[in-house]
């Protein structure tokens, strides 16, 4: 075994982040060499941390090194143990603090129109990730981390679901590929995680593998939460397979594809007019839409492009996507805003559901709307309408009491 481990980013641009190197030896006592342009204001913080948790893992003998480059306690404290784990046998882990502002629970119909990716082993893009108010932030341990740094991201994703402030966002982690991602799992279902990604999903055997080790960890632990799942559509077969998979179970929230593996599955080159995926992506709306959850679409790639993100989004919800991806705070905004009910649809709710209150109120069992005949569907979707304009500040929470003031 190696006596030299080390983890985390150094390097030009790396910000919130350290570079810790261990190396375990006899007699020496524990060595701690601090490189830092804070060091005069932080340094004796950091040594105190590393003292602590070198402690707790009862290692006397050591040299360490760390190059810090601004990165917060969690960061620090992840990225040593990470070191630790590669020289001793053990499984104990050194958790940092809990907070408060992150112990809630998602239910399974909200908005989930913005989810903002981050890479798992990047804590400078999680950091203030909140504050775009996203509807969820996915924390990434697959396609956006490199194989050599999976195993120290998982430390990193593990810290951050307990020290990372997430403003109330929805709290994603995307695993990797199964059977690799199961062993995710015990770094993030102990930590209040509402929802998991599983990435390039094609059978339902994924999902049980999932759930399986979900409760499995979570009677381990002695845990008692609801995680949700959402399963991401990446090839053909797992297009033709879509319904199967999203019916397979009750924890399934929301049901997304992925268009770049789906593409290269598919043989051809993803382009802004999208019909190469049209099949797929209608596919997935169906499916979804058949088994009761969200269909939700794939990111759009051109972090520049407003304009075509723009069109991109409108047409997606023109499909009947509930919401999307994005890989930038910037993209945030312009996909709440055009999946968000235009003053068309909200007018044409708000007269479906007031004619369906009128019917209720006088005994009706057929409702209309003019000459047309107004179904449960119709007026469920009306509702939904009614309810997202009021969720993104569109309409009143008291629109009815409004609307009979104007009359």
């Amino acid at each position: 075994m190696d006596k030299i481990a080390s983890a985390g980013n150094k390097g030009k641009g790396v910000r919130s982040d350290c570079f810790v190197s261990v190396e375990i030896t006899e007699n020496s006592g524990l060595v701690i060499q601090i490189e830092s342009k804070v060091k005069v204001l932080y340094g004796q913080s950091i040594k105190k941390s590393v003292e602590e948790i070198f402690s707790f893992f009862k290692i006397l003998n050591a040299k360490v090194i760390i190059e810090d480059f601004g990165a917060l306690p969690f960061v620090i404290a992840a990225r040593l143990e990470a070191s630790i784990k590669q020289l001793i046998a053990t499984d104990k882990e050194f958790l940092t603090e809990f907070l408060e502002e992150n112990k809630y629970h998602t239910t399974k119909d909200i908005n989930r129109i913005s989810r903002l990716y981050l890479p798992g082993n990047n804590p400078s893009l999680m950091i203030n990730a909140g504050i775009h108010k996203p509807n969820a932030i996915i924390l990434d341990l697959e396609d956006a981390v490199a194989p050599a740094k999976k195993a120290e991201a998982r430390f990193l994703v593990r810290n951050a679901l307990r020290s990372l402030n997430f403003y109330g966002a929805e709290r994603m982690v995307r695993i990797n590929q199964i059977p690799d991602g199961l062993n995710d799992l015990d770094y993030i279902i102990p930590h209040n995680a509402n929802l998991i990604l599983i990435p390039k999903c094609e059978s339902t055997n994924q999902i049980v593998q999932v759930e399986n080790k979900i409760k499995e960890i979570q009677n381990k632990k002695g845990i008692n939460q609801h995680v949700w799942l959402m399963p991401i559509i990446e090839s053909c077969l797992g297009v033709l397979k879509s319904f199967e998979i999203a019916q397979s179970s009750e924890n399934i929230v929301a049901m997304a594809i992925g268009l770049e593996d789906y593409t290269a599955d598919l043989g051809t080159k993803r382009t802004l007019e999208a019909t190469e995926s049209f099949f797929a992506r209608c596919q997935v709306v169906n499916s979804c839409r058949a088994a009761g959850i969200q269909p939700i679409d794939s990111v759009f790639s051109d972090v520049y492009d407003m304009e075509g993100l723009k069109q991109n989004v409108l047409k997606s919800k023109a499909i009947g996507f509930d919401g999307m991806g994005c890989i930038h705070p910037r993209q945030i905004k312009v996909i709440l805003e055009n999946f968000a009910p235009d003053c068309e649809d909200i007018e044409k709710a708000k007269k479906i559901v007031n004619a369906f209150f009128e019917a209720s109120e006088n005994g009706l069992g057929v409702i209309s709307l003019g000459s047309k005949m107004i179904d449960p569907p119709v007026v469920k979707r009306a509702q939904k309408i009614i309810d997202l304009a009021i969720n993104m500040g569109k309409l009143s929470k008291n629109w009815r009491d409004i609307e009979n003031d104007k009359t």
